[in-house]
Protein backbone atom coordinates (compact mmCIF):
# COMPACT_ATOMS: atom_id res chain seq x y z
CA UNK A 1 0.00 0.00 0.00
CA UNK A 2 3.29 2.43 0.81
CA UNK A 3 4.03 1.33 -2.68
CA UNK A 4 0.97 1.97 -4.27
CA UNK A 5 0.73 5.59 -2.71
CA UNK A 6 4.41 6.34 -3.33
CA UNK A 7 3.69 6.38 -6.58
CA UNK A 8 0.73 7.40 -7.26
CA UNK A 9 2.27 11.06 -5.03
CA UNK A 10 5.26 10.96 -7.97
CA UNK A 11 2.81 10.96 -10.79
CA UNK A 12 0.90 13.60 -9.32
CA UNK A 13 4.29 15.53 -8.86
CA UNK A 14 5.37 15.23 -12.05
CA UNK A 15 2.32 16.20 -13.71
CA UNK A 16 2.25 19.40 -11.59
CA UNK A 17 6.06 20.02 -12.82
CA UNK A 18 4.74 19.08 -16.59
CA UNK A 19 1.57 21.64 -16.22
CA UNK A 20 3.98 24.50 -14.76
CA UNK A 21 6.43 23.78 -17.40
CA UNK A 22 3.91 24.38 -20.35
CA UNK A 23 2.34 27.60 -18.41
CA UNK A 24 5.71 28.65 -18.58
CA UNK A 25 6.32 27.98 -22.11
CA UNK A 26 2.86 30.41 -22.88
CA UNK A 27 4.65 33.17 -21.07
CA UNK A 28 7.16 33.13 -23.96
CA UNK A 29 4.65 33.74 -26.97
CA UNK A 30 3.45 36.26 -28.57
CA UNK A 31 -0.25 35.22 -27.94
CA UNK A 32 0.63 36.15 -24.28
CA UNK A 33 1.12 39.43 -24.76
CA UNK A 34 -1.83 39.50 -27.26
CA UNK A 35 -4.38 37.97 -24.84
CA UNK A 36 -2.91 40.80 -22.17
CA UNK A 37 -3.20 43.68 -24.97
CA UNK A 38 -6.78 42.99 -25.80
CA UNK A 39 -8.41 42.29 -22.20
CA UNK A 40 -6.84 45.85 -21.55
CA UNK A 41 -8.50 47.08 -24.66
CA UNK A 42 -11.90 45.92 -23.91
CA UNK A 43 -12.30 46.79 -20.74
CA UNK A 44 -11.20 50.27 -21.89
CA UNK A 45 -13.65 50.05 -24.33
CA UNK A 46 -15.96 49.32 -22.59
CA UNK A 47 -15.58 51.93 -20.51
CA UNK A 48 -15.48 54.61 -23.45
CA UNK A 49 -19.11 53.50 -24.05
CA UNK A 50 -20.59 54.08 -20.52
CA UNK A 51 -19.08 57.84 -21.53
CA UNK A 52 -20.83 57.73 -24.39
CA UNK A 53 -24.30 56.41 -23.62
CA UNK A 54 -23.97 59.20 -20.50
CA UNK A 55 -23.92 61.94 -23.10
CA UNK A 56 -26.65 60.32 -25.04
CA UNK A 57 -28.57 60.60 -21.83
CA UNK A 58 -27.74 64.07 -21.68
CA UNK A 59 -29.21 64.28 -24.82
CA UNK A 60 -32.60 62.93 -24.19
CA UNK A 61 -31.63 59.72 -26.16
CA UNK A 62 -32.73 56.83 -24.10
CA UNK A 63 -32.72 54.15 -26.13
CA UNK A 64 -29.37 55.04 -27.54
CA UNK A 65 -28.08 55.24 -24.44
CA UNK A 66 -29.30 51.38 -23.99
CA UNK A 67 -27.69 50.67 -27.08
CA UNK A 68 -24.16 51.72 -26.49
CA UNK A 69 -24.79 50.44 -22.74
CA UNK A 70 -25.38 47.10 -24.13
CA UNK A 71 -22.48 47.13 -26.80
CA UNK A 72 -20.59 48.32 -23.47
CA UNK A 73 -21.66 45.12 -21.37
CA UNK A 74 -20.23 43.50 -24.44
CA UNK A 75 -16.60 44.54 -24.87
CA UNK A 76 -16.92 43.18 -20.78
CA UNK A 77 -17.45 39.98 -21.71
CA UNK A 78 -15.05 40.13 -24.15
CA UNK A 79 -12.36 41.29 -21.94
CA UNK A 80 -13.32 38.60 -19.64
CA UNK A 81 -12.74 35.59 -22.43
CA UNK A 82 -9.25 37.36 -22.82
CA UNK A 83 -9.02 37.25 -19.12
CA UNK A 84 -10.10 33.82 -18.66
CA UNK A 85 -8.25 32.18 -21.57
CA UNK A 86 -4.73 33.60 -20.28
CA UNK A 87 -5.44 32.34 -16.79
CA UNK A 88 -5.97 29.38 -18.44
CA UNK A 89 -3.02 28.74 -20.40
CA UNK A 90 -0.42 31.09 -18.20
CA UNK A 91 -1.64 30.53 -14.95
CA UNK A 92 -1.78 33.32 -12.39
CA UNK A 93 0.90 36.70 -12.96
CA UNK A 94 1.96 38.70 -10.93
CA UNK A 95 2.67 41.73 -13.37
CA UNK A 96 2.45 41.66 -16.83
CA UNK A 97 3.86 44.20 -18.97
CA UNK A 98 2.39 45.56 -22.42
CA UNK A 99 3.72 48.07 -24.92
CA UNK A 100 1.00 49.23 -27.11
CA UNK A 101 -1.33 52.19 -27.68
CA UNK A 102 -4.73 52.80 -26.92
CA UNK A 103 -6.90 55.40 -27.92
CA UNK A 104 -8.33 58.39 -25.72
CA UNK A 105 -11.36 60.28 -26.94
CA UNK A 106 -13.66 63.45 -25.51
CA UNK A 107 -15.89 65.65 -27.37
CA UNK A 108 -19.30 65.35 -28.48
CA UNK A 109 -21.70 62.85 -28.56
CA UNK A 110 -21.28 63.14 -32.12
CA UNK A 111 -17.39 62.69 -32.10
CA UNK A 112 -17.88 59.97 -29.45
CA UNK A 113 -19.78 57.77 -31.86
CA UNK A 114 -17.61 59.07 -34.36
CA UNK A 115 -14.62 57.22 -32.36
CA UNK A 116 -16.65 53.97 -31.56
CA UNK A 117 -16.99 53.54 -35.34
CA UNK A 118 -13.04 53.60 -36.01
CA UNK A 119 -11.65 51.88 -33.15
CA UNK A 120 -14.72 48.67 -33.82
CA UNK A 121 -13.27 49.01 -37.64
CA UNK A 122 -9.60 48.94 -36.49
CA UNK A 123 -10.24 46.03 -34.02
CA UNK A 124 -12.28 43.86 -36.61
CA UNK A 125 -10.58 44.72 -39.82
CA UNK A 126 -6.72 45.06 -38.12
CA UNK A 127 -6.10 43.92 -34.81
CA UNK A 128 -7.95 40.83 -34.31
CA UNK A 129 -7.35 39.43 -37.66
CA UNK A 130 -3.52 39.76 -36.94
CA UNK A 131 -3.68 38.39 -33.73
CA UNK A 132 -5.56 35.29 -34.93
CA UNK A 133 -3.27 34.90 -37.03
CA UNK A 134 -0.34 34.55 -34.64
CA UNK A 135 -2.45 32.27 -32.64
CA UNK A 136 -2.56 30.20 -35.30
CA UNK A 137 1.13 30.20 -36.27
CA UNK A 138 1.81 29.64 -32.95
CA UNK A 139 -0.44 26.21 -32.69
CA UNK A 140 -3.16 28.29 -30.83
CA UNK A 141 -5.91 27.54 -32.65
CA UNK A 142 -8.52 27.77 -30.22
CA UNK A 143 -7.09 31.35 -29.45
CA UNK A 144 -7.29 31.83 -32.74
CA UNK A 145 -11.31 31.15 -33.03
CA UNK A 146 -11.96 33.00 -30.34
CA UNK A 147 -10.12 35.77 -31.64
CA UNK A 148 -12.08 35.22 -34.95
CA UNK A 149 -15.55 34.85 -33.27
CA UNK A 150 -15.06 38.23 -31.04
CA UNK A 151 -13.71 39.69 -35.03
CA UNK A 152 -17.32 39.22 -36.06
CA UNK A 153 -19.11 40.76 -33.35
CA UNK A 154 -16.89 43.72 -33.52
CA UNK A 155 -17.55 44.02 -37.02
CA UNK A 156 -21.15 43.88 -35.99
CA UNK A 157 -19.97 46.95 -33.88
CA UNK A 158 -18.54 48.85 -36.85
CA UNK A 159 -22.03 48.79 -38.31
CA UNK A 160 -24.28 49.89 -35.49
CA UNK A 161 -21.59 52.39 -34.84
CA UNK A 162 -21.24 54.01 -38.34
CA UNK A 163 -25.16 54.11 -38.61
CA UNK A 164 -25.69 55.50 -35.62
CA UNK A 165 -23.04 58.57 -35.90
CA UNK A 166 -24.26 59.74 -39.42
CA UNK A 167 -27.94 59.39 -38.14
CA UNK A 168 -27.12 61.44 -35.03
CA UNK A 169 -25.08 63.33 -37.67
CA UNK A 170 -27.86 63.79 -40.36
CA UNK A 171 -30.62 64.27 -37.46
CA UNK A 172 -32.24 60.87 -39.34
CA UNK A 173 -32.12 59.05 -35.73
CA UNK A 174 -36.07 58.73 -35.83
CA UNK A 175 -36.19 59.15 -39.47
CA UNK A 176 -37.00 56.88 -42.39
CA UNK A 177 -37.02 56.74 -46.30
CA UNK A 178 -40.20 54.60 -46.23
CA UNK A 179 -43.12 53.80 -43.59
CA UNK A 180 -41.41 51.69 -40.66
CA UNK A 181 -42.78 50.60 -37.27
CA UNK A 182 -42.02 52.89 -34.46
CA UNK A 183 -42.64 51.70 -31.46
CA UNK A 184 -42.29 53.71 -27.51
CA UNK A 185 -40.08 51.79 -25.42
CA UNK A 186 -42.11 52.92 -22.23
CA UNK A 187 -45.63 52.16 -23.11
CA UNK A 188 -45.68 49.96 -26.05
CA UNK A 189 -47.36 52.39 -28.16
CA UNK A 190 -46.98 51.94 -31.64
CA UNK A 191 -47.43 53.83 -35.15
CA UNK A 192 -46.55 53.21 -38.76
CA UNK A 193 -44.82 56.04 -40.60
CA UNK A 194 -41.68 57.94 -42.22
CA UNK A 195 -40.98 59.44 -38.63
CA UNK A 196 -41.26 58.94 -34.94
CA UNK A 197 -43.55 61.07 -32.75
CA UNK A 198 -41.76 63.72 -30.74
CA UNK A 199 -43.60 63.25 -27.72
CA UNK A 200 -45.79 60.05 -27.22
CA UNK A 201 -49.60 60.54 -27.55
CA UNK A 202 -49.97 57.97 -24.90
CA UNK A 203 -47.32 58.37 -22.23
CA UNK A 204 -46.08 61.57 -23.36
CA UNK A 205 -42.41 60.02 -23.42
CA UNK A 206 -39.69 62.25 -25.62
CA UNK A 207 -38.49 60.88 -28.82
CA UNK A 208 -35.49 59.60 -27.18
CA UNK A 209 -37.63 56.67 -25.37
CA UNK A 210 -38.93 55.18 -28.83
CA UNK A 211 -36.75 51.94 -30.08
CA UNK A 212 -34.27 52.59 -32.64
CA UNK A 213 -33.86 50.57 -35.99
CA UNK A 214 -30.32 49.12 -35.95
CA UNK A 215 -28.67 47.76 -39.28
CA UNK A 216 -26.66 44.15 -38.90
CA UNK A 217 -24.24 43.55 -41.70
CA UNK A 218 -25.78 40.71 -43.84
CA UNK A 219 -28.87 40.00 -42.17
CA UNK A 220 -32.39 41.41 -42.72
CA UNK A 221 -34.30 42.06 -40.27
Amino acid sequence: MKADRRSILKIVKTKRVRTKEVLMQFTKTQTYQNLARSFAGECQAGMRYQFIAELAMQEKYKTLSDEIKTIAKNETVHAKRFYDTLIQKAGNQKNIIIETGYPFHSGTLEDGLKAAMTDEKSESTEIYPKYAEIAKQEGFKDVADLYTLIGEVENQHNVIFDYLYHAVKNGTLYKAESPILWICSECGHMHVGKEAWKVCPLCSSEQGYVDLHLPFEGVRI
